[in-house]
């Protein structure tokens, strides 16, 4: 079958567009985003992209169109050539669950934070287990080197979207992907451009819980009030919760052995478990680690083979990703993108660094943070930063300066200006730490950033 993909260069849609690759099918697909590091996974597996939506970019010869959701509504030039032509077409998320998640033990992960890092952190407990998972993640995990794969066992791993699924299939994608283990990692307001409200989300994660056997297993915050309000809509599932232990009580614990959260004791119904010793940061990773350990469980996996595990664990790309090292400068990449997430980002680095300089380049380019949502909340965000450098989009709704100027702070729409505050701050006295967050290319900001640094060392 030749399957030509709309959006290919999409996380969802680049990571389908390998696995249906491995199971044999032809492979192609068009996008107007093309950027590292999904173009050099699809360019590796030899799948075909053309530049743009024109029809002429879908080949003759297509038997099945799939649709991303990104910049593809009614209008789309190669959406309405599929409609005209009457070519057969389906969402990415309806693929995965016609076609390849039946007769799979499916364990998904959602939230409105750490799915990518936490769904990678399973996949890779699985697989030092020696359990040979499948798994779709929306990110590059570093011990893989690679979104996607089918895998050679029963289990397959999934970063559950709520994000809607398609133009014209408004519903949350996780909802065609019928988990037996879910992580339900936390519940925020996200995505304001397809949710009016809190309550709308906490909608979709209900449906969700509907979805799930009574045979499965959910694992969930001990400490969440938007996920507690979901639970009591109604659960026919057992579930277990975790958090750390100064929280309150969980099944499952972590205690932390360092500030940074660098190292941390694990522990199940208050027995000790295993320690975990790893190069990751931050209070937020470490739940993220107890909810893979909660889901392993579930697959067989005790957690000390899971702590052993999460030792090994390197991290995924564009998720405090060391992309630039010198005696006294570092350049970390990162994908944070909401306000709790930056928070929890810096305040992780905060106690890794100590008393050494941060600064903070952000761009608010979801739509969410573009529409101002969040705007009273960002300025705390970066607290732990002693310099900002907020990139203002063209397609801002809100008044950055009045609500986000300050001492250290800069506010722009130019790239060019990010670099030269950049370059003079780091001249200033002290160690720096250059923490870059968005959830795109940020205009080309990484390679001329680096570009103009001296004496690189590749980490």
């Amino acid at each position: 079958m030749h399957v030509h993909i709309l959006g290919i260069c999409g996380t969802l849609m680049g990571s389908i567009a390998l696995l249906a690759k491995q199971l044999g099918h032809q492979v192609s697909g068009c996008d107007e985003n093309i950027y590292p590091p999904m173009s050099d996974q699809l360019q590796q597996a030899s799948i075909q992209i053309k530049n743009g939506f024109s029809k002429a970019n879908i080949p003759v010869d297509v038997d099945l169109v799939m649709i991303g959701n990104a910049n593809l509504p009614r209008g789309n030039p190669a959406v309405e050539y599929v409609l005209d032509a009457g070519l057969p077409y389906t969402s990415g998320a309806e693929w995965l669950g016609k076609y390849l998640l039946p007769d799979r033990w499916v364990i998904a992960v959602a939230g409105t934070h750490g799915k990518t890092t936490t769904t990678s952190m399973v996949a890779w407990i699985l697989e030092y287990a020696g359990l040979s998972p499948g798994f779709l993640v929306g990110g590059v995990p570093i011990n893989f080197g690679e979104s996607a794969r089918l895998g050679d066992s029963p289990f397959f791993v999934i970063e559950a979207d709520e994000y809607d699924t398609s133009y014209f299939d408004r519903r949350s994608k996780f909802l065609h992907y019928r988990p037996r283990t879910a992580i339900l990692n936390n519940l925020e307001f996200d995505h304001a451009d397809i949710f009016p409200n809190l309550d709308a989300i906490q909608n979709q994660f209900h449906l969700l819980l509907r979805t799930i056997p009574s045979t499965g297993l959910v694992i969930h915050p001990a400490q969440d009030d938007n996920l507690k309000e979901v639970f009591e809509r109604g659960c026919w599932t057992p579930c277990i919760s975790f958090g750390e232990d100064t929280q309150g009580p969980a099944d499952i614990t972590g205690h932390l052995l360092s500030n940074d959260a660098s190292r941390f004791q694990v522990s199940l119904d208050g027995k000790l478990q295993g320690i975990v010793d790893w190069t990751m940061t931050g209070k937020h990773n470490m739940a993220n680690a107890l909810a893979a350990i909660g889901a392993a469980r579930h697959i067989g996996v005790t957690p000390a083979i899971a702590c052993e595990a999460l030792n090994q664990f390197k991290g995924v790309k564009r998720r405090m990703e060391l992309i630039y090292s010198s005696a006294e400068l570092n350049v970390i990449e990162d994908f944070a993108h909401h306000p709790t997430a930056i928070a929890s980002t810096l305040e992780g680095l905060r106690n890794k660094v100590g008393q050494e300089n941060i600064l903070a380049i952000i761009e608010p380019g979801s739509h969410t943070m573009r529409n101002g949502t969040h705007e009273d909340t960002l300025k705390a965000a970066v607290s732990n930063a002693e310099q900002v450098i907020w990139y203002r989009p063209a397609t801002a709704r809100w008044d950055m300066a009045d609500k986000l100027a300050g001492p250290g702070v800069l506010i722009t729409d130019s790239i060019e200006d990010i670099i030269e505050q950049a370059l003079t701050v780091i001249q200033m006295p002290g160690t720096w730490h250059i923490l870059i967050m968005s959830n795109s290319s940020f205009g080309g900001l990484y390679p001329k950033l680096l570009a103009r640094l001296p004496d690189t060392v590749t980490p």
